[in-house]
C-alpha cells in the first residue's frame, strides 16, 4: 500500500494557532490541531512571539501519528505585525499586532512627508496605523533604543518560518503589506523604509521569495521538537489573506468577505490597483498576481458585544436578527466600537441612530448584522473604483460565515448569490495548498480542482435591502434621518 503524504497548512491568527493535515493528492483534512495566544485589548495589541511557538508546538502535538506522513507545510500569519530580532535571535520586546492603532500620528506623518498619492503609486497602499512601517516609526520615536539592536526584522509568518528553518525570508503578498516593498516591482524602497528609522539598513530585511518557491527544510531539532519527521519541507507562506485567497481557489473577478474579529473584502486582479484615498490596499497576491483589499476593524466582535448587552449568546441573537427582515423599523448601527481602519478614523467610536419608543430588541439585533456588512460592501464599491473587476463569484468566509443572519443578509444587502464554503479555515487550506503545490510539483489550478477549493453551499437574496445601505451611510456621515433620535459613543 502506498504511504500516505500528508501537507500541514498553519494559520497563525490574532486569536489562536490552527493547524490542518490534508491528503495532497485528495486535499481531505486527516487532522487538525489548534491552540489559544494570549488575548489582546486595542488600542494596545502586542504578543510574545514565542507565545505564536507555544500554540504552534500544541497545535502540531494534537496531530497525533499523522505527523508522521507529513512532507511539507507551510505558515500563514496575520498581517502587519512587527517581530525584532536581536543579533542573538532573540525577540527583542513583544510584537506590535495589526490591530494595535498608537502608531496612528506616526501614520499620519509618513503620509504627509511624500502625500498619498506618492505612497499608493511606491507601495500599492498608503499606510494607516494597522501598517508594519507606522509600527517601526513608533518604535523610533518611543524606543530607539530598540532600534538600534536589531539585527532581523520580520512579519509573523516570517518568525515562525525562521524558527522552522532558520531562514530570513518572507514573500510578496505578505511583504506587500509592510509599507515598504513595491508589490508591481516586487522590490523594497529603501527610501520609504527611512522615512520610518533612518537609521535601519534594508539588509535588516527578510528576503523576498518567488511565488510557489521553498523556504528550507525544518531544522532536525525543530523536527524533533514539532514530532515531524526530518525531511518537511517548508513554503515560503504568507499573510492570512493571501492564503484565504489560496485556500478558496479565487479567480479573478471574484471577490471574498471574511468576517472574524476584523473583517476583509478582497479580490483577485492581473494588475496591481492604486487608491489614493487609502481605502483600499494594493496587496501582492501568493501566487503572483495581486490582491486589492479593505480591511475593517470591527465586524463579529460587534455582534458578540451586541448580543451580551441585549442577554443572547451569539447563535439566539442571529436568530433574534432575522425575526426583523420583514419590519426592520429605522435603527442603523455604525460598529466603530474598536475606532476604524476603513476608513481610517483610529479613534472613532460607534453610533446607534433611529431610535424610536417602537423600536425592537430585534431591529436593533439586524441593524447590528447590517451595519458591519454595511462597511465591507462599501469596501467592495471601493476595490470596484479602484480598477478590481469584481463581478464573478462571490464569497463568505471566516467564523462569520457560520452565521445563518450574517449569510442572509449579504445576499439580501448586495443583491448577488453568496457562495458559503464547507469549511471557515480557508486561510489554513490555502497555507496547506501552498506547501502542496511546493512539494508535489501540481499547479494551483490541479490542486484547486483536484481539492474541490471553495466548493459549498448558496445563499439567494430574497429581499431587496438596498435601501438599509443608503440610510448606514447616512448615519455614518451624520446625516439626520427623517428626525428619528439618535445616541452616539
Amino acid at each position: 500500500m502506498k504511504p500516505r503524504r500528508l501537507v500541514l497548512g498553519v494559520d497563525s491568527s490574532t486569536q489562536s494557532t490552527k493547524v490542518e493535515a490534508r491528503d495532497i493528492e485528495t486535499g481531505e483534512v486527516v487532522a487538525r490541531g489548534s491552540a489559544p495566544h494570549p488575548p489582546t485589548q486595542p488600542p494596545v495589541s502586542e504578543q510574545d512571539p514565542e507565545a505564536w511557538w507555544s500554540a504552534l508546538t500544541a497545535a502540531t502535538t494534537a496531530l497525533g501519528d499523522h505527523r508522521r506522513d507529513v512532507v511539507a507545510m507551510s505558515v500563514a500569519g496575520q498581517q502587519h505585525g512587527l517581530v525584532t530580532v536581536d543579533e542573538d535571535g532573540r525577540s527583542i520586546r513583544p510584537a506590535k499586532l495589526w490591530n494595535d492603532t498608537t502608531s496612528s500620528s506616526q501614520a499620519a506623518r509618513l503620509v504627509g512627508v511624500i502625500g498619498p498619492e506618492a505612497w499608493a503609486l511606491a507601495a500599492g497602499s498608503v499606510p494607516v496605523a494597522s501598517f508594519t512601517i507606522t509600527k517601526l516609526a513608533w518604535l523610533a520615536d518611543n524606543e530607539p533604543e530598540v532600534i538600534g539592536r536589531i539585527a532581523r526584522i520580520m512579519l509573523p509568518h516570517d518568525w515562525l518560518t525562521w524558527r522552522l528553518t532558520g531562514e530570513h525570508v518572507t514573500d510578496r503578498g505578505d511583504a506587500s503589506g509592510t509599507g515598504w516593498f513595491d508589490p508591481s516591482e516586487n522590490r523594497y524602497r529603501a527610501d520609504l523604509l527611512s522615512l520610518a528609522a533612518p537609521d535601519l539598513a534594508i539588509e535588516r530585511l527578510p528576503r523576498v521569495l518567488p511565488p510557489f518557491e521553498s523556504a528550507g527544510i525544518v531544522r532536525s531539532s525543530i523536527a524533533a521538537e514539532l514530532g515531524l519527521p526530518t525531511n518537511v519541507t517548508v513554503g515560503a507562506g504568507t499573510g492570512d489573506n493571501m492564503a484565504a485567497a489560496l485556500g478558496l481557489g479565487l479567480r479573478p473577478t471574484d471577490v471574498a468577505i471574511s468576517l472574524g474579529t476584523s473583517g476583509t473584502a478582497f479580490g483577485v486582479s492581473a494588475k496591481s490597483t492604486t487608491d489614493s484615498s487609502g481605502a483600499v490596499a494594493g496587496f501582492a497576491s501568493a501566487c503572483g498576481n495581486f490582491l486589492p483589499l479593505v480591511c475593517t476593524l470591527n465586524a463579529t466582535k460587534v455582534t458578540d458585544t451586541f448580543a451580551r448587552w441585549l442577554g443572547h449568546d451569539v447563535a439566539s441573537f442571529a436568530t433574534l436578527a432575522l425575526d426583523a427582515v420583514d419590519d426592520p423599523g429605522s435603527v442603523v448601527v455604525v460598529p466603530y466600537l474598536d475606532g476604524e481602519r476603513t476608513p481610517n478614523l483610529p479613534d472613532a467610536t460607534g453610533t446607534l441612530a433611529g431610535l424610536t419608543n417602537s423600536s425592537t430588541a430585534a431591529q436593533i439585533a439586524l441593524a447590528a448584522h447590517d451595519g458591519v456588512l454595511c462597511g465591507l460592501l462599501e469596501g467592495v464599491d471601493a476595490l470596484a473604483r479602484a480598477g478590481a473587476t469584481i463581478d464573478g463569484r462571490v464569497f463568505l468566509v471566516g467564523g462569520g460565515s457560520r452565521s445563518e443572519a450574517y449569510r442572509r443578509r449579504l445576499a439580501d444587502l448586495s443583491g448577488r448569490v453568496v457562495a458559503v464554503p464547507d469549511t471557515d479555515e480557508t486561510v489554513a487550506t490555502g497555507a496547506a495548498v501552498q506547501a502542496a503545490v511546493v512539494v508535489g510539483g501540481d499547479s494551483l489550478a490541479r490542486i484547486a480542482e483536484r481539492w474541490g477549493l471553495g466548493s459549498g453551499s448558496v445563499v439567494e437574496p430574497l429581499v431587496d435591502a438596498s435601501s438599509r445601505r443608503t440610510r448606514w451611510a447616512m448615519a455614518r456621515d451624520g446625516a439626520p434621518m427623517n428626525g428619528t433620535s439618535r445616541l452616539a459613543g
